[in-house]
């Protein structure tokens, strides 16, 4: 990506809402048939339903914000008709009707349960069974829940045995690849909240390529530095664990850590506008904070409080276990998290919300805005010693073996041992808030979810490596003034 570092346009107190947010107000207010259609849509029986539904409107005379609307929620439900036709279960995320962590075992209504069961016996029909590695974990778990009488106790063992005599039927490794066209049912899934990704196997070397570049420039910092290992993993692992780049575990220490993103965040501010041009100065009203003592203990994670007219944002980060952060593996949290990530791009996308269905078929802009945010602020210089450029790699790293990860287990059946030894290759340490085990454990069941965020990532970086100056500066101010779109419909 080709981009020069130019004059800081006036600072914080400069950033007002000329030009970028008279745009904004000049936006139509969404046309009331086409609401009405999409809300219908949304609460449509079948996607099919759905569609004829907006069948009727042409793209013509639509503001921005309901053509994006529009087109998401027809590329989106098209595929959950492709799904609805070729799977047994219909449409969604999931593949598996009842797993470990979701069902209605888990719940107090033995009538519940027992649809499940029937629903079971009918995707068993198909050929669809949870892996053994899952129906082994699910078999235990629903014989350890504690049932409240006996109707409850008895709808947990038919299930039980039902799962029980499916173990033959089960598949000895886990995936999608290993079901009934199960690489067609992952495409559709990966394709479902982010849009077009092209073939899989093409996907697998652009993620690949991507890996390998991050590798080399990480490798070569560790030469200069001294660091030696077999792999870039071990590399990791090595400088994670030197106390000179830790913070202490009391008050003082998370404190420092604050003030270090709070001076990142104020780099930030300052440089918008070589990237955007003038942004609203209530979109950039952001700061940091950590979770409190009474937050720590009642086991909250990090969050975010978005932007908007009149109120501030902030991220709330999560510091308990701060000996796991590295003070040069912040600087690229600033960027996902703050500016110019999540809160620029939320904020912005505030003032036109779109509409749930866009929400749900777009929704992998979100996180792939943030890592595109992470890379914009290397390109600044955001990460001005070697320690912070390889915390920014490490997240980068982060999110495109995620996408690897996805593919290696449900196209080509990697176990979960075989995936954590390529994690532990490729990345050393696991992301603060994503353990290897549990992200592992989520990317088994919710397939195409981690390939669809890399790729949103890979897809705005190849755009805007096209532009440069006045043309990459239009392309940012275009995705974030009109909220999350789908990959095909990026400019």
């Amino acid at each position: 990506m080709s981009m020069r570092r130019r004059a800081v346009l006036g600072g914080v107190m400069g950033l007002t809402l000329a030009g970028f947010g008279e745009r904004l107000r000049a936006v139509p207010a969404a046309r009331p048939d086409l609401r009405a259609a999409l809300d219908a849509a949304e609460k449509a029986a079948t996607p099919d339903a759905a569609l004829a539904l907006l069948a009727p409107f042409g793209e013509g005379h639509l503001t921005e914000t309901d053509r994006l609307d529009l087109r998401a929620a027809r590329a989106g439900l098209a595929i959950d008709a492709q799904l609805a036709r070729r799977f047994p279960h219909g449409v969604g995320l999931r593949p598996y009707r009842v797993t470990p962590r979701d069902g209605a075992w888990r719940g107090p209504s033995p009538e519940a349960i027992d649809a499940e069961t029937r629903a079971l016996t009918a995707d068993a029909q198909a050929g669809i069974v949870l892996p053994r590695v899952w129906l082994e974990r699910l078999i235990t778990a629903i014989e350890q829940h504690k049932a409240a009488g006996p109707a409850l106790a008895s709808a947990l063992g038919r299930q039980a045995d039902l799962l029980a005599s499916l173990r033959p039927q089960s598949p000895a490794r886990q995936g999608l690849g290993q079901l009934p066209q199960g690489e067609r049912w992952f495409a559709l899934l990966a394709a479902r909240p982010g849009g077009a990704i092209g073939s899989l196997s093409r996907c697998e070397q652009q993620l690949a390529a991507r890996r390998d570049a991050l590798h080399r420039e990480a490798g070569d910092i560790f030469a200069r530095m001294g660091v030696r290992g077999e792999t870039v993993g071990v590399c990791f692992r090595q400088i994670w664990q030197d106390p000179a780049w830790l913070y202490s575990d009391d008050a003082q220490g998370r404190a420092q850590a604050v003030a270090d993103m709070t001076h990142q965040l104020a780099f930030m501010r300052g440089r918008l506008g070589d990237h955007f041009g003038p942004l609203p100065a209530w979109c950039v009203n952001a700061s940091v904070r950590a979770l409190s003592a009474q937050e720590m203990a009642a086991g909250h994670q990090g969050y975010r409080a978005v932007p908007r007219p009149g109120a501030p944002g902030a991220y709330i980060v999560d510091l308990k276990t701060i000996r796991l952060r590295p003070r040069w593996s912040l600087p690229a949290v600033v960027a996902h998290e703050l500016l110019p990530g999540h809160m620029i791009q939320l904020g912005m996308e505030g003032l036109h919300p779109p509409h749930p269905l866009r929400r749900r078929y777009a929704s992998s802009f979100v996180e792939g805005w943030a890592i595109y945010a992470e890379q914009l602020a290397a390109a600044e210089g955001a990460y001005p010693d070697i320690l912070s450029r390889l915390g920014s790699i490490h997240w980068d790293l982060f999110h495109i073996c995620r996408g690897l990860v996805d593919l290696g287990i449900h196209l080509h059946g990697w176990s979960h041992e075989e995936a954590r030894a390529r994690l532990e290759d490729w990345q050393g340490v696991a992301a603060y808030f994503a353990p290897f085990d549990t992200d592992l454990d989520r990317i088994a069941l919710e397939p195409g979810v981690r390939l669809a965020d890399a790729m949103a990532a890979l897809a705005i970086r190849d755009r805007a490596a096209l532009r440069q100056g006045d043309s990459l500066r239009a392309f940012h101010r275009t995705l974030v003034e009109n909220g999350s779109r789908r990959s095909e419909d990026l400019p």
